[in-house]
This record gives structure tokens, C-alpha cells and sequence, in this order.
């Protein structure tokens, strides 16, 4: 069967793509391995995700975000940013900088929820699911497919193929795409605490020797367990590797003991936890995010440090500005899938990609180093830029999604089948 654009990959960037684009007249396979109720699905799941409110806007313009909100998000009011042992600290406010939030969190099953409720809609989006990718061979006009849909052999073509396939794509290993990677040499713990005070819609970011320790506010969404409602959090304890197997081997109460000593009581006393996961962490890109017939989008495109929570951010800003790009070709009558169209978007992409990386690994690196000296200049540089609203303001402006050239879905405006970009 042929298509115009094959997503390969149905988690959350794959599936918003597959919703960005619905009302362009064009026809659309989503192809995922896990069926979205099963409990292996990895993409939506418990975990909760920083959505900086740039990616808000992008998800009430696709009209999937009322449906979010109603299963439950937690807004961020505030940011708290300090050191571990230093006397430096900054604090970004939404009121400050004209904004109801300056993110949200929500669990990834909220954000499932919605996208696959939407997805039912969509007359031209055909949910190929369960369904593994096997082969893919470009054929100059078309990209030919080769895919394991329910234990049966099927083949697609398509004039455009979408690589949404997360951080061990295999549409990157068949056809050999380039990387460039780094392995910091950290793990990231995941996992949900309660404290005994009200988080006040307060996201702290705490830096320490072993790496940043964020906790964000994460109330249970509606159909949760509400007693702990107001005093439930995210936690991201990035650990050196080694440390790993330690922390995720101590009891409940010695997790807690050893999370309360590393982040203090500025949330409280911590009086509770989940389950904790690790994950390793890496710094990824593709070298060239397009090619002829092919792009590149979300954990498929780049990985980068969860540090300031810009992970899916990014990977919503590739689909919001692809699905721009694929409109203009559609307006313009061009070939979606060519490398003139294309390019558009890589070149378009790269400078997000380029500052959000930037941003992320110069934070780690720059408190990675514990020599007192140069301790001391970044708690002054945390003091420094506490009082000074200029830099404070376009901090504030990357940690929303809002540098830079912005798609139109992230200015609250929808796609128009039009020559302008």
C-alpha cells in the first residue's frame, strides 16, 4: 500500500507528527511495536514529563491539551535553581515573566491518553500496531517498507518516511545514519516521592557533585491516588554510573534518607516513594537531521541531558516545525519527501539543536567541577543573575521552548495550507 508519509514509531512524537498534520490532505501510516494499552508501552507510561509551555502551546493548537489538562497536570509556578553547599540561588517566577506557567508536568499515560483518543478521530491516519520495522531501502521517488504487522509480513511505500522511533531507532541503525554521541558517564533515577509539605507549584533544580537533582511537582492525575494531592513530586537524581546499582538497592527508607541528606529540606521531609528506574545518559545527535525521503524527529533525532527537563520539548518543537514545513510543500505543490523540501527543515532544526545542547552540557559540565574557586564564581554568577531581570528573562525564555525561530503551532497558530513560512 502506498502512503504519503510513513511514521515509523507511534509514542509521543511519532503520534503528535501523525495529529500535526491530520487536517493536511495527505495519508498517513503510524507504525508501532507496542500496542498503546499494554503495560511494556514505554512511551506512556507512569513517568512524568516536563512540558515547558512552548510545548503547551503547540499541544492546545493541535487541540489535545483540554484533554490533558482534564486527566491532570501540575502546573510550574516557580523555579528554584541553587547548588549543593553554596549560598547562591535564582528563582524564575511565571508572574514575572507574563505567563500563567512556566510548564507543566504530566504523566506520560495523561499525555497517551490523549493523543491515542485523538488519533481514533483522523480518518486519514491508519494505526498500524503491533508492528516492527524490518527494512527499508530508498527508491528515489518513493521509500519502500518492509514491516512485521501482527506476526505477517507487509510492505508500504512511501514519499516520505519519519524516523520517530526513540533513542535505539532502528530506522537510524538500517540505514546507517551518521551520530555523534558522548556518554556522560551519569545514570538518571527516576522516581516519585511525597513530602510532608505542599509544593506550592515550586520546581527545584539543585546541583551536586554527582550531577543535577530536580524535583517537579507531579500531582496524580484524576483517575489517581489524591491523598497525596499537593505534596507529591517528580524526582531526577542524576548519579554518577558507578553509584547506580547502590541507590536503586537501598530500602525505601534509606533512599529517602540519602535523597533528603544530598537535597536538603527546602521541599520538606520526604516521606514516601515509588519504585525507582535508571536510565543512562547520553548525548546524541544525528548528523544530518534530513535526508532525501527521510527525517528525523524527537529521541530518534538527538538525546540530550535531562537537566532543566528539555528532552521532549525539543523533540515537540522538531514535529511542530516539520509539520510546517511539510504544509508549505503541500501548498506549494512540491514533493514532500525530496531533499529540497527537506532541507528546509534540518537547516531550520540545527540552531535549536545547537542551543538547546549547549545550554543542557554546559550546565553539567560547569558543575562538575567542585574546585572551590570556581565553586565560589558560580554561586555568585546564581546571585549575579538572580538580580539581573535581563538575563533572568532569557533564561526563563529557553527553559519555555520560547528562543529562537518558533513553529507556528508554538505561537498558537494553526497550520495553513500556504506559501508562507
Amino acid at each position: 500500500m502506498t502512503y504519503d508519509i510513513a511514521i515509523i514509531g507511534g509514542g509521543m512524537a511519532g503520534a503528535s507528527l501523525a495529529l500535526a498534520l491530520k487536517d493536511l490532505p495527505l495519508s498517513i501510516a503510524l507504525v508501532e511495536a507496542v500496542p498503546y494499552d499494554s503495560a511494556a508501552q514505554p512511551a506512556f507510561d507512569a513517568r512524568a514529563i516536563a512540558l515547558a509551555a512552548g510545548s503547551q502551546r503547540i499541544l492546545h493548537t493541535m487541540g489535545v491539551w483540554d484533554a490533558m489538562a482534564a486527566r491532570g497536570v501540575t502546573a510550574i509556578e516557580h523555579i528554584h535553581v541553587s547548588e549543593r553547599g553554596g549560598f547562591g540561588t535564582t528563582r524564575l517566577d511565571a508572574v514575572e515573566e507574563q505567563v500563567s506557567a512556566l510548564g507543566y508536568v504530566v504523566e506520560g499515560r495523561v499525555i497517551g491518553a490523549a493523543l491515542t483518543d485523538a488519533l481514533a478521530q483522523c480518518s486519514n491516519i491508519d494505526l498500524l500496531c503491533p508492528a516492527e520495522l524490518t527494512a527499508v531501502q530508498m527508491a528515489g521517488d518513493a521509500a519502500d517498507i518492509q514491516l512485521s504487522h501482527g506476526g505477517a509480513a507487509r510492505s508500504l511505500r512511501a514519499r516520505l518516511l519519519v524516523a520517530a522511533d526513540g533513542g535505539r531507532s532502528t530506522v537510524r541503525e538500517l540505514i546507517g545514519a551518521n551520530t555523534w554521541e558522548l556518554d556522560y558517564g551519569q545514570t538518571a533515577v527516576i522516581a516519585t516521592v511525597a513530602t510532608d509539605r505542599p509544593h506550592g507549584n515550586i520546581a527545584y533544580e539543585r546541583f551536586t557533585d554527582t550531577g543535577p537533582l530536580a524535583l517537579l511537582p507531579c500531582d496524580p492525575p484524576a483517575d489517581g491516588d489524591t491523598a497525596l494531592q499537593g505534596c507529591r513530586w517528580s524526582l531526577v537524581w542524576t548519579a554518577r554510573d558507578a553509584q547506580t546499582d547502590e541507590l536503586l538497592a537501598l530500602s525505601d527508607a534509606e533512599f529517602l534518607q540519602r535523597l533528603q541528606q544530598r537535597f536538603g529540606y527546602r521541599a520538606g521531609r520526604f516521606l514516601r516513594t515509588s519504585g525507582r528506574h535508571a536510565y543512562p545518559l547520553v548525548l546524541r545527535f544525528v548528523r544530518e537531521a534530513a535526508a532525501e525521503r527521510i527525517a528525523f524527529v524527537g529521541n530518534a533525532a538527538h538525546a540530550i541531558h535531562p537537566v532543566a527537563g528539555q528532552g521532549f520539548n525539543l523533540g515537540l518543537r522538531d514535529v511542530a516545525a516539520l509539520a510546517q514545513v511539510i504544509s508549505c510543500a503541500v501548498a506549494r505543490g512540491e514533493d514532500i519527501g525530496s531533499l529540497a523540501v527537506l532541507r528546509d527543515y534540518a537547516v531550520w532544526r540545527r540552531p535549536d539543536y545547537l542551543r538547546t545542547a549547549a545550554f543542557t552540557d554546559g550546565l553539567v559540565r560547569t558543575y562538575s567541577n567542585d574546585l572551590p574557586p570556581l565553586k565560589l564564581v558560580r554561586n555568585l554568577g546564581l546571585l549575579a543573575l538572580d538580580a539581573l531581570p535581563p538575563l533572568k528573562h532569557l533564561l526563563a525564555r529557553q527553559s519555555m521552548g520560547l528562543n529562537g525561530h518558533l513553529p507556528r503551532l508554538a505561537c498558537g497558530l494553526k497550520l495553513q495550507v500556504t506559501s508562507d513560512k
